[in-house]
């Protein structure tokens, strides 16, 4: 296998998107493959670039994977993810002291919801709602950062806060946003979760038109980061791991590509 440099896309979300690349490229310099990476402004531009070829892997979310699915005819391949991304799910909360004890109890109430193209804030929950016969809910959206699919969190803060406020009864926010709600001693108390959907799968690296060979070889590098070992423990942390890397499980998609149909999401904004 002839040595090149693989090129990773990511989105520029937050500003410590920049030292948690840089690290991961640190981790993977002196293996083959090496790597570099890209940042993008959006998930848009970012699959645009993996299906031209000029980047061989993006750092994508669930709905840029479905977005990549849908716009390759299936002729793509996720190659890992964090072992977070495996368990995700959106959570329900209320007010502390109000009385809704299930999604049932949501009905003629008002429901926060965030980005259009977010996934754990507004497109999955808003699947369940359906699901649950819901339909006809009071909706009041928070829409922020598009194009960024909910990575900001600011539309699930702005939902929480018009909760707060009394301007809706419950929002619906990724857990990732709920466990960090858990650890700010000026939350506690002040909301509680009543429901919480099943688990689906979050982000993964996928490919378009990389050589099977280089991307197994990548990949493998890749699974093989160690928690044991500060230096990558820390980058691994940054990145939101709880452990390790882990191969994908396309299954937990499913609910996500029947939500983008039925909500009649498009492929670009």
């Amino acid at each position: 296998m002839a040595a090149r440099t693989v090129v990773v896309g990511a989105v520029a979300y937050t500003a410590n998107v920049v030292p948690i690349w840089d690290g991961i490229r640190e981790y993977f310099r002196g293996k083959e493959p090496d790597m570099d990476f890209v940042l993008f402004s959006n998930y848009e531009r970012q699959v645009d670039a993996l299906i031209a070829g000029t980047i061989d892997i993006a750092w994508n979310t669930n709905l840029a994977w479905v977005r990549t699915v849908k716009q390759t005819g299936g002729r793509c391949r996720a190659l890992a993810m964090r072992d977070i991304d495996v368990t995700f799910r959106s959570v329900f909360v209320k007010r502390a002291g109000d009385s809704m004890a299930s999604i049932d109890d949501l009905r003629g109430r008002r429901i926060a919801l965030g980005s259009r193209d977010s996934t754990q804030a507004a497109i999955l929950p808003l699947y369940y709602l359906r699901r649950a016969g819901l339909e006809d809910i009071e909706v009041v959206r928070y829409d922020r950062d598009a194009g960024k699919h909910g990575d900001t969190g600011r539309s699930e803060i702005d939902s929480l806060r018009a909760m707060l406020d009394g301007e809706a009864d419950a929002t619906a926010i990724g857990i990732t946003t709920w466990e960090s709600i858990g650890r700010d001693d000026l939350m506690k108390g002040t909301v509680e979760a009543f429901w919480e959907t099943p688990e689906y799968c979050h982000c993964n690296f996928t490919i378009t038109n990389l050589d099977a060979a280089v991307a197994d070889a990548w990949a493998a590098s890749l699974l093989a980061m160690d928690w044991d070992v500060p230096e990558q423990r820390r980058i691994m942390e940054m990145e939101g791991l709880q452990r390790r890397w882990v191969r994908p499980e396309l299954a937990g998609y499913q609910t996500l590509f029947e939500a983008v149909e039925e909500q009649e999401i498009p492929l670009r904004w």
